[in-house]
């Protein structure tokens, strides 16, 4: 196996065993991975159905349970990012561009309140999410990136959306600063998020008052590719949201599950994986990648 580390935004540690450690930028962007574009020529001796082909096909095999990568390789090629999970969102978005999601990818986080740590079960791993890194030392240790390195590969869902970006850990959807999402927010075919202002009160002000902010995604490790569930209204301030408690508690959230969320409204505020997309959106929409990962995972 061909080992590859990419250190984004830290020194890399000493007495790693890899066969090519890259220091890259904290967040690495499309120049900074220009590198990755030479791995399927290197790497891949035979080329499965293209994505074209895949969409074209009545089958939905590539949609049930998440399987191993269909291409065949010189020899397994393993790309293992220490860093934040921003950047190891960015990794994966560029993988799966060049349509190269059959490369294993580990990840050793370096901050504490990893999403995809949490999606992946490496909260176990000491230094995962342990959020220090010390000259040589993650977190607590480097049982993290032992892992990342060593641990087997599994076949993993991927959403992406339609701007052509993975999320692995978490994305939320809200409205503009502290306002409410105003617009609605479907599940495969089930409403989860619905909300239409309140231009009486004097417009998206006063649609904020108990409303939820939107809605927060995450990715399944496998089928069918995604859960969704609103978020809670943001507390009062001032006085009167001090003085005001609860009668009773709140009910659990709805969760829903499915292959694919379409999100559309006013300024829609979208965060992918501690990330902030650019600018405004009218819509979105994420939904489970043809190629399935093949990610390091507990």
């Amino acid at each position: 196996m061909f080992t590859l580390l990419l250190c984004c935004g830290i020194q890399p540690p000493s007495g790693v065993r890899a066969d090519e450690i890259r220091p890259l930028p904290a967040v690495p962007g499309r120049r900074d991975l220009q590198f990755l574009d030479a791995i399927p020529e290197r790497f891949v001796v035979g080329v499965p159905k293209s994505l074209e082909e895949l969409a074209r096909s009545p089958e939905v095999a590539h949609q049930g349970e998440p399987g191993p990568a269909p291409h065949r390789t010189s020899e397994p090629l393993r790309a293992v990012v220490l860093g934040t999970d921003a950047a190891l969102a960015a990794v994966a978005t560029k993988l799966m561009r060049i349509d190269a999601m059959w490369v294993e990818l580990g990840y050793a986080p370096v901050e504490a309140g990893s999403a995809i740590a949490t999606v992946w079960g490496l909260q176990g791993c000491a230094g995962g999410g342990a959020g220090e890194v010390t000259g040589a030392r993650i977190g607590g240790g480097r049982d993290g990136l032992d892992f990342a390195l060593t641990a087997p590969a599994k076949p993993t869902a991927v959403v992406r959306d339609d701007h052509g970006v993975v999320t692995l850990g978490a994305a939320e959807v809200t409205g503009p600063g502290e306002h409410p999402l105003v617009g609605e927010v479907i599940v495969d075919s089930e409403v989860l998020y619905s909300h239409a202002g309140n231009s009486r009160a004097g417009g998206r002000r006063g649609a904020e008052r108990g409303a939820a902010p939107g809605v927060r995604m995450v990715p399944t490790t496998g089928r069918p590719g995604l859960a969704a569930v609103q978020l809670p209204p943001r507390p009062r301030r001032g006085l009167f949201g001090r003085w005001r408690a609860p009668v009773t508690p709140s009910p659990a959230p709805t969760v829903l599950q499915g292959r694919a969320l379409q999100a559309g409204g006013q300024e829609i505020r979208l965060v992918r994986d501690g990330v902030e997309h650019p600018r405004p959106l009218k819509a979105v929409t994420f939904y489970r990648h043809l190629r399935d990962g093949q990610f390091v995972r507990n």
